[in-house]
């Protein structure tokens, strides 16, 4: 993966110690190679010191930014002193992306006139004109940090992530297969709100995937790669052999739709044509697309595949969907968490194995085979959904963790026990606020950096659940 790169941006105010400006330069840059991101950095000739104090200033950075456009992914605004916000706001303004505020610390014994820096008023400055002028901006504590401090490594990681998120949320194509799930009507979602948020949807009649698996043949190159991939990935040793090829031949499909049509992700109608007819449930595909990075959610739930992509955007690992299952004997606090079979096998305690849809089996056996059986590891995790409403979109954030604890053998599916704090009061929010029963969840604690990125880069609305 493309590294996130950072565009750093210092200011400037006259009567200020010039010669701070020079070690914040050398300081930032290493910051950002010591957290293993890269830097554009306007040239130290361009204006007085490289940094920007006037409006005049501004404009050449605005230019040199401009000229480099599409090559950085968010702007590091360093303040090294009290700097002017005039210049700062007319070099940023049309910045396009996401904007770090970073002031430099004063230090007891350095408070002359030779070396305070007053930068922890200055932010105040730069925040209130970016206020007015309605651009958007991050503040992470401490309010002021040094670069080279533990903190402020702690924050880059963090805003590298509302980077990603932000820019991989902008501009999303997503594949629809298939009508909604008939039975479901809570993953009923609205294509001109979507689009409003820069969410662009491809929707494809079932019937034809259904129709092009149907012409693929047995010994396609292809098909026998695509296989022996699925083996690998997971135990399909009880699969047999004319099921494990049409999950093949299904696993090649998808992939022509998505190198076809560019998708960023997909959303599937699951059951009960493609177990009728293909005699397959595509579960374990939908899981291996997701260790690939590739977004794919079951049952036609597109507002899960939206929140599984912002959560493996911010966390760069696999996320899943998954149902709000079963309480968890007397624990107020912890819930099974569960879906059939399309847990990424990354999530999971060890390699699943393949089954027969129990299900599916209890009237037709021998037309589910697909579902990846396992259990969810141990890890910190970070749940959400979203909803469509009014032509705005909503959504939730909150945070748990899965344990180690057993669930009995005889449980069927990928399920895992999470402990969420203070639960049953979300629950009755999650009730009372409309979502449904499908809730997604991505590894560590991201909270903080998702809110930030969907409140004030993307527009989302967000419901507060904690």
């Amino acid at each position: 993966m493309k590294k996130t790169t950072f565009v750093l941006y210092f200011g400037n105010r006259g009567f200020m110690p010039a010669e701070l400006l020079s070690s914040a330069r050398q300081e930032m840059i290493e910051a950002v190679e010591n957290a293993g991101y890269d830097y554009l950095i306007m040239d130290e000739k361009a204006t007085r010191y490289g940094a920007v104090e006037t409006r005049e200033e501004g404009r050449i950075y605005a230019k040199w930014l401009e000229e480099h456009r599409g090559e950085f992914d968010g702007v590091i605004l360093c303040m090294p002193i009290f700097i002017d916000e005039n210049g700062a706001i007319t070099a940023l303004e049309n910045a396009g992306v996401p904007i770090l505020m970073q002031a430099y610390p004063d230090e007891i014994g350095k408070m002359d006139f030779a070396h305070r820096r007053d930068a922890f008023c200055g932010k105040f400055s730069v925040t209130d004109v970016f206020e007015q002028y309605k651009k958007p901006y991050t503040v992470f504590p401490p309010h002021v940090v040094h670069p080279l401090s533990k903190e402020f490594a702690e924050n880059l990681r963090d805003f590298a992530a509302v980077c990603r998120v932000v820019k991989g949320m902008k501009k999303l194509n997503v594949g629809c297969i298939g009508a909604r799930t008939t039975a479901f009507k809570t993953v009923r979602f609205d294509e001109v709100t979507a689009q409003r948020y820069g969410i662009n949807i491809e929707s494809f009649d079932l019937s034809e995937l259904i129709f092009k698996v149907q012409n693929k043949n047995d010994d396609d190159e292809d098909v026998i790669i695509k296989r022996g991939i699925l083996e690998n990935y997971t135990n399909c040793s009880c699969v047999p052999e004319e099921n494990m090829n049409t999950l093949a031949k299904t696993s090649v499909v998808l992939d022509e739709y998505i190198k076809e049509y560019h998708l960023d992700a997909l959303t599937l109608r699951c059951w009960n044509e493609m177990e009728d007819i293909l005699h397959i449930t595509p579960c374990v595909l939908l899981g291996e697309l997701n260790d690939r990075g590739i977004i794919a959610s079951c049952e036609m739930d597109l507002c899960s595949a939206l929140t599984m992509k912002a959560l493996s955007l911010a966390s760069e690992e696999a996320s899943t969907c998954l149902d709000w299952n079963n309480n968890y004997g007397e624990e107020e606090n912890k819930v099974i968490l569960f879906h059939c079979g399309p847990v990424p096998q990354s999530l999971m305690t060890c390699k699943g194995n393949v089954i027969d849809h129990k299900m599916i089996a209890k009237t037709a056996p021998g037309h589910g085979w697909g579902a990846n059986e396992g259990r969810i590891r141990p890890f910190d995790m970070t749940f959400s959904n979203c909803k469509m409403e009014d032509g705005k979109i909503y959504i939730y954030f909150s945070e748990g963790r899965f344990t180690d604890d057993v669930i009995e053998d005889g449980y069927f599916g990928c399920g895992g026990v999470a402990e969420i704090p203070n639960l049953e009061s979300k629950l009755n929010k999650l009730a009372r606020n409309g979502f449904k029963h499908h809730t997604t969840v991505g590894v560590g604690h991201m909270k903080k950096v998702l809110e930030e990125a969907f409140k004030y880069y993307l527009g989302y609305e967000i419901v507060n659940i904690d």
